[in-house]
């Protein structure tokens, strides 16, 4: 059986439903490189693992963070 070179891939719109943002928004994330992504025949694939780990440290929240504090 044959696997797809992509299967480790989703795309900007599957991506964006996964961290629950808006894809404009991903968009904007992943050209201030805060989201790692390669364009491929225009558009963009963004790595299984690597949204993962980007999804768990993500807060979809607008508006500054509150700085946390080691105490």
């Amino acid at each position: 059986m044959a696997t797809s070179p992509f299967e480790n891939y989703l795309d900007l719109v599957e991506s964006a439903l996964l961290l629950g943002i808006h894809p404009q928004s991903l968009r904007r994330l992943i050209k201030q490189k805060k989201v790692p992504a390669i364009l491929f025949a225009g558009k963009y694939l963004i790595e299984r693992d690597k949204i993962e780990m980007f999804k768990a440290n993500y807060d979809p929240r607008p508006g500054r963070k509150p700085i946390r504090r080691l105490l």
